[in-house]
């Protein structure tokens, strides 16, 4: 009896404990239970990581390559302000960042954070993406010297596409690079709708494919299978920085005809005439057909021999024409009146805003006077050429004959890289050539305009 009783209170027991469980699961599963699904923070499911992977359309963060820098470069446009630029590379084929995190960090020469910008952007799949931070301001003394750029991804990597084709760009045209630089740019809307407030950025380089300058716009609307012109426009100029044959060049020549100019370079002393063929070599060589050359003399004074002029066969039978006043054998060599009246003649009315302004220097020596110190003689040299060469002049130095003082010629010239040595005149002809393919690179300036398209991110549901 008492065994009957013991299993009856069993059965008892666990038909009630059947019956609660499938009561509460009911409640339970009717009030409160959701399936796995790709929203609740929890993995679950054949998710691969938390809500992403597997049956969702979030792309786990685990499973994409991360972006990449290509490279970012700051630009100074006044003093204290800066635009930056980043070409942001997503190695990844078919998944993108639709709120990709970036900050610009701009360096002074002390490795300190002077400023900084952060912003978000929509990052298209397979696509190098240009990222445009403009007036960003530091102390109007600071110069930054570096600019590096963090990028967090949002974690949040869907699958999305864009049409590389949307937008073109033609009849790109870049008009005055040593005055304000304007880039007038038709974009072309390829598609059946129209596209609103479309971010453009333009980006300039130089023959070492590095960017000296970038600028950005928006254009309001673009229609259907039509076009607009864009205008981009900098406040300072460009000329020195890009090589290309394409930019014309205005050219002074500042000749020494000092009396030791007839008594330098070979065994025996060449005369003038020597270096004079050199030069006229070199006008010969100059590529454009919108070059111009100007000719500045100097012994104990400079003056203007030839105004800056695009006939080249003139120049050169100007050239031909200059010879050493026989009272200057007793004479000075007048440096600093050279680079003053180049520097002139480079800002006179005469100058193509079009052009990069070039004073290439020819002296057998240190400048020398009556009165004044050659010490003293030679730091205004190198203080009035640095003048010049900030005011966007770039100068050549070229020394010839075995007593050239070498550190004074790379003091005058912009850059050490821009003096030259010349022991006899037969050097000048190869030092000319040279100066004249670094004026000039073959290949045309680059260009690149990137008209934003629109990236169609996958939907959550």
């Amino acid at each position: 009896m008492r065994t009957w009783a013991f299993w009856r209170r069993v059965q008892y027991g666990t038909g009630f404990g059947l019956f609660t469980f499938m009561l509460v699961s009911l409640v339970y599963y009717t009030n409160f239970y959701q399936p796995p699904n790709c929203f609740d923070g929890v993995l679950n499911g054949l998710e691969r990581g938390v809500d992403c992977g597997g049956e969702c359309v979030r792309v786990c963060q685990a499973d994409v390559l991360p972006p990449q820098v290509a490279w970012v470069e700051a630009f100074a446009i006044n003093p204290g302000q800066y635009n930056v630029t980043a070409y942001i590379e997503n190695p990844n084929q078919t998944e993108g960042d639709s709120d990709l995190e970036y900050t610009f960090l701009l360096y002074d020469e002390s490795d300190r954070v002077v400023a900084e910008r952060s912003g978000v952007v929509a990052l298209p799949p397979n696509a190098v993406l240009p990222v445009f931070e403009g007036r960003i301001l530091t102390a109007s003394d600071v110069e930054v010297v570096r600019v590096e750029a963090e990028l967090t991804p949002s974690g949040y990597w869907l699958p999305a596409s864009f049409n590389r084709n949307q937008f073109r760009s033609s009849n790109i045209e870049l008009s005055g690079v040593d005055d304000r630089p304007r880039l007038n740019v038709e974009i072309s809307n390829d598609e059946l709708e129209a596209v609103n407030n479309v971010e453009v950025v333009a980006t300039i380089f130089n023959d070492a494919g590095q960017a000296v300058t970038a600028s950005q716009t928006y254009v309001e609307s673009i229609g259907s299978r039509s076009s607009v012109d864009v205008v981009f426009t900098w406040p300072n100029p460009i000329s020195k920085t890009v090589r290309s044959c394409e930019v014309p060049t205005d050219v002074v020549m500042a000749i020494d005809l000092s009396g030791s100019m007839n008594n330098d370079g070979g065994d025996p002393p060449q005369p003038i005439t020597k270096a004079l063929e050199a030069a006229a070599n070199f006008v010969d060589n100059l590529n454009n057909e919108s070059d111009q050359i100007g000719v500045v003399t100097f012994a104990s004074a400079a003056s203007l021999a030839q105004e800056l002029s695009a006939d080249k066969t003139n120049v050169i039978g100007k050239l031909a024409e200059l010879q050493i006043d026989p009272t200057e054998e007793t004479g000075f060599t007048n440096t600093q009146s050279a680079l003053e009246a180049g520097n002139v003649e480079l800002s006179s009315l005469r100058h193509n805003d079009n052009a990069r302004r070039v004073l290439v220097l020819l002296t057998d020596g240190l400048p020398t006077a009556d009165d004044r110190d050659t010490e003293e003689l030679q730091a205004a040299v190198a203080a009035d050429a640095s003048m010049i060469s900030d005011g966007g002049v770039e100068i050549y130095t070229i020394g010839l004959g075995d007593n050239v003082n070498k550190a004074f010629i790379e003091q005058v010239a912009s850059d050490p890289t821009n003096a030259y040595l010349a022991p006899s005149a037969a050097d000048l002809s190869r030092i000319y050539s040279e100066i004249s393919t670094d004026l000039c690179e073959v290949g045309p300036t680059k260009i690149e305009v990137f008209a934003k398209p629109v990236v169609n991110f996958a939907e959550v549901k």
